[in-house]
C-alpha cells in the first residue's frame, strides 16, 4: 500500500508539474510560439507509443507470466524500440525539413527529435524497475523530466528567452534522460537482474521469440496506448496544423485541464482497482457485479459533479491563470467539461474488460473511437473551428462509453442478477480491503 500511495502521488505530482508548465509557458510566451511547441510537443507525446512499440508493457506481461525465463524477450524487444524510436524521430525531421516557410517553427521539430527517445526510453525503465520492486525509482524518474522542464521554463522566461530556448532546453532535459534510462537496462539485457517475487539466479536457457510473435504480442499495447493518447492530443496537433497556432494554443489550454482531471478514473482504475479486477473475474463473479453496479453509478455521478466543477471554475480561472488573452478557450472548455462524466463511465465499464479476448476487443473499440474522433475532427473542424474540435472530443467519449457499456452487459454481466443496493450496503460494510 506504501508503494501504491507513492505511486499515485507521485503521478499526481507529474500532473500538477505538467499543468503549471503549461501556466508559465502560456503567460510567458507568445500566443503563436505557445501553440507552436504545444502543436511539436502534442505529436511527439502522440508518437510516444510507437516509438516504445507497447514493449514496455509486454515486458511487465511476459516477465509476469513467465519469470526469469523472460528475458529471452528483452534483446529483441530493446532491438525493436531502437528502430520504432529512428523511424519516428526521421518522421519529425522529415517534418521540419516540410515547414521552410515558417523557420521557428521548423526549429521547434528539430530541437525536440531528442525528446521522443527519451520518452520511449524511459517507458522501458520504468517497467524495469517495476520488475524489481524499485517503487521508489519508478515515482522518482516518472518525476525527473517534469521538474525538469519546470526549471527551463522558468529559467527561460525569467531571462526572457525564446521558445527555441526553451525547446533546446526540453531537448537536454531528454537527453539527460535518456543518459539516466539506459544504463537500467543494461542489466536486463545481459539477464542478470534480480526479479521481485522470483528466486535469484541465471535466467533458464530459452529460444528468443521471433519477430512475428513479438510484433503480435506487442501490438495490443502499442495500439491501446496510442488510441488512447490520440483523445488527450491529436485535437491540438490539427488546430496548429489546419487552423493556426494561435488556435492550437487556445485548444491546448482546456485540453490541459482535462487531462489534469482524467487522472482520477486513471489512479482509481489503473493504479488500484487493476489488480483486484483480474482477481474477481476468475475467483469472485459476485464482485465484478458489484464492481459495475457501484462503479459506473458512482464514477458517472463523480465525473458530473466534477465536470459542473470545472465549468464554473475554468470560466473564472483560466483568464486569471493563463490571461486574459485565453478567454475564447473558456467556451471550448465548456463543451470539453461534457465529456468527463463520460470518460469516468467508459473508465468504470472498460475496466471489467479484463481477458485476454475481452481485453482485444477493448483495444478494437478504442481503436474505433478514434476513428470516430478523426472523422469527426475531419468534418466539424472546417466547418465550426474549435467548437467543432471540442465537440468531437464529446463525440468520441459518447461512441467509447457506448461501445464499452455494450460490450460489458453482453459478454461480463449478460444473464446475471445484479445486486440490490441494500446487498450492496452488506457487502461494503465488510470492507474491500479483504478481497
Amino acid at each position: 500500500m506504501v508503494n501504491l500511495s507513492l505511486l499515485g502521488l507521485s503521478q499526481i505530482a507529474v500532473t500538477i508539474a505538467a499543468f503549471a508548465t503549461q501556466v508559465v509557458l502560456a503567460r510567458s510566451l507568445s500566443q503563436h510560439d505557445f501553440g507552436s511547441l504545444m502543436t511539436v510537443l502534442g505529436f511527439v507525446s502522440l508518437t510516444a507509443p510507437l516509438a516504445v512499440y507497447g514493449v514496455n508493457e509486454l515486458w511487465l506481461q511476459r516477465f509476469g507470466r513467465e519469470g526469469p525465463k523472460a528475458f529471452r524477450w528483452v534483446r529483441r524487444s530493446i532491438g525493436v524500440v531502437m528502430g520504432a524510436t529512428a523511424v519516428v524521430m526521421i518522421v519529425m525531421l522529415l517534418w521540419g525539413l516540410a515547414d521552410p516557410v515558417y523557420p521557428i517553427d521548423a526549429g521547434l521539430k528539430f530541437l525536440l527529435v531528442p525528446v521522443v527517445a527519451a520518452q520511449a526510453f524511459i517507458a522501458l525503465a520504468m517497467s524495469a524497475l517495476q520488475l524489481r520492486g524499485a517503487y521508489k525509482a519508478v515515482a522518482a524518474l516518472q518525476l525527473a523530466p517534469h521538474l525538469g522542464r519546470i526549471a527551463v521554463v522558468v529559467v527561460t522566461g525569467a531571462l526572457g528567452l525564446t521558445v527555441l530556448h526553451t525547446a533546446l532546453g526540453y531537448a537536454l532535459i531528454a537527453v539527460v534522460t535518456l543518459t539516466l534510462s539506459v544504463p537500467m537496462l543494461v542489466p536486463y539485457w545481459l539477464g542478470r537482474v534480480r526479479l521481485e517475487g522470483h528466486p535469484a539466479g541465471p535466467p533458464p536457457p530459452a529460444a528468443p521469440p521471433r519477430y512475428a510473435r513479438l510484433f503480435s504480442s506487442a501490438n495490443p499495447f502499442m495500439l491501446g496506448s496510442l488510441f488512447y493518447l490520440v483523445g488527450m492530443y491529436l485535437g491540438t496537433v490539427v488546430a496548429g496544423e489546419f487552423l493556426g497556432t494561435r488556435e492550437a494554443a487556445l485548444f491546448s489550454v482546456p485540453m490541459s485541464i482535462l487531462m489534469a482531471v482524467y487522472l482520477i478514473p486513471r489512479v482509481v482504475y489503473q493504479q488500484y482497482f487493476l489488480a483486484k479486477l483480474h482477481r474477481w473475474a476468475r475467483n469472485d463473479r459476485d464482485m465484478i457485479l458489484l464492481a459495475y453496479r457501484v462503479g459506473t453509478t458512482g464514477m458517472v455521478i463523480a465525473g458530473c459533479v466534477i465536470a459542473v466543477l470545472v465549468a464554473v471554475g475554468g470560466a473564472v480561472g483560466i483568464p486569471r491563470l493563463f490571461g486574459e488573452q485565453y478567454s475564447d478557450s473558456v467556451p471550448i472548455l465548456l463543451i470539453l467539461a461534457v465529456a468527463i462524466p463520460l470518460r469516468f463511465g467508459a473508465a468504470s465499464v472498460a475496466s471489467l474488460l479484463t481477458s485476454g479476448r475481452q481485453l482485444r476487443r477493448k483495444v478494437a473499440y478504442q481503436g474505433v473511437g478514434a476513428l470516430v474522433y478523426l472523422a469527426s475532427l475531419a468534418i466539424a473542424t472546417p466547418r465550426y473551428g474549435l467548437l467543432g474540435a471540442a465537440a468531437s472530443t464529446v463525440a468520441a467519449e459518447v461512441a467509447l462509453l457506448v461501445l464499452f457499456w455494450t460490450a460489458v452487459k453482453k459478454y461480463v454481466v449478460s444473464g446475471a442478477r445484479l445486486p440490490s443496493w441494500g446487498m450492496i450496503q452488506q457487502r461494503l460494510r465488510k470492507g474491500l480491503s479483504d478481497e
